[in-house]
């Protein structure tokens, strides 16, 4: 026996996640392998169907490239439905119940140039993943919550966090699921298994599970972890050539070059919107807590209301900023006051890697202007149209 995920990879279900990927990956499908020890490893191809001719597939792989698979004679057509943990439970099918927009892995040989004869198919249907992934966001919301990372008990597999003002403790077991975003990718995506050790004081968190009765800890079932940076202030300078800008961060008072890449997020906070904001952020700064940078709810942030109008604030604000429409580079201006988290490959680098960024914060900056909690976007998305924060 082995793992789909040796194959397809470990992914979190994300914005734009490759559904299929995730799905299988959290779910450990096992496959029974047939091949025998001294056999070579089939070729296998997974994708996005393009188009359905005939006995053959066109797939958009996921790494970009477009594969035309001849299905051969006799070749196993297998369905397996969200939840499913083994092909012994996957329906056969007809080539003809694939659709476009559905995912599937191919096993076969490969042939010349960008043709494959495959002779398995699995199939997830693009509505069973929808369904799935409503339904893991929708458990999301209500089960999950986050914060910043006080502590870790590597010995007891304890966590605290911060949640607003409060504290939670988050207790870890061998069946908690750990993920880990990648330093060098702003895409939510891209983040791998992880692990407990990996979790570091000052990290933002995500997780899972069920709390308990009277709110102070929860029992984790999976857990999304980080380093993030938020900060705040404005724009000194911006390199459009180099999709770089720099600003002095009102919390630490230090320079910090800022990339912007084809997967940043950048938004425009409305006026009204902004005003708004900065009086909820006002009026819940001096009870928000100290360091409180409490990570947003994966599939939508809700408001904890655990950290008053301050956590209130920025849960709602990340709800806002993933509907706000995208804008460029060439939107900004020297001056412009900005909110931006973002990830940092490398911790001892002055350049952090932009998640997203909000312009048209002036309000909220004037409300605090000492950077506090309040301005504090999340990076965290598990739907939704984007792949940054949410």
């Amino acid at each position: 026996m082995f793992k789909i995920t040796q194959f397809f990879g470990a992914a979190v279900l994300g914005a734009v996640i490759s559904p299929m990927v995730a799905l299988f990956a959290c779910c450990g499908v096992s496959v029974a392998q047939t091949s025998t020890a001294s056999a070579p490893a089939a070729a296998r191809q997974i994708g996005t169907v393009k188009a359905v001719a005939g006995g053959s597939l066109t797939l958009t792989t996921d790494a970009g490239q477009e594969v035309v698979v001849s299905v051969a004679d006799g070749a196993r057509v297998l369905q397996l439905a969200p939840g499913g943990t083994d092909l012994k439970t996957a329906r056969a099918i007809g080539l003809a119940d694939i659709a476009v927009g559905d995912r599937v892995l191919v096993s076969g040989k490969a042939g010349d140039g960008a043709g494959f004869t495959a002779s398995r198919v699995i199939l997830m249907k693009s509505s069973d993943i929808a369904q799935k992934h409503e339904a893991e966001q929708g458990d999301w919301q209500k089960r999950g919550t986050g914060g910043i990372v006080n502590s870790v008990d590597a010995g007891s597999g304890a966590i605290t966090v911060s949640v607003g003002a409060k504290k939670l403790v988050v207790n870890t077991s061998s069946t908690t699921k750990f993920r880990r975003y990648a330093g060098d990718s702003v895409k939510f995506e891209d983040a791998k298994p992880g692990t407990l050790a990996q979790i570091q004081v000052g990290d933002q968190l995500r997780v899972r599970g069920a709390k308990s009765d009277d709110g102070s800890s929860i029992q984790a079932e999976e857990i999304v972890s980080g380093s993030f940076k938020n900060v705040a202030g404005l724009i000194s300078s911006i390199d459009a050539a180099k999709g770089t800008v720099t600003l002095k961060d009102l919390a630490t008072k230090k320079t910090v070059t800022v990339v912007i890449t084809d997967n940043s997020n950048l938004k425009a906070l409305p006026p009204q919107a902004a005003a708004r904001f900065a009086a909820r952020a006002k009026g819940g700064a001096s009870g928000a807590g100290g360091e409180s940078h409490a990570a947003g709810q994966p599939g939508g942030s809700s408001a904890e209301g655990t950290g008053g109008s301050g956590q209130s604030a920025r849960a709602d604000l990340s709800q806002l900023v993933s509907r706000l429409p995208n804008q460029t580079v060439a939107d900004l201006k020297t001056g412009d006051a900005v909110m931006i988290v973002a990830s940092q490959p490398d911790s001892t680098s002055s350049m952090i890697t932009c998640v997203t960024l909000l312009s048209g914060v002036e309000p909220i900056l004037a409300a605090t202007p000492s950077g506090g909690p309040a301005l504090t976007l999340s990076p965290w998305s598990l739907g939704g149209g984007d792949s940054g924060a949410q």
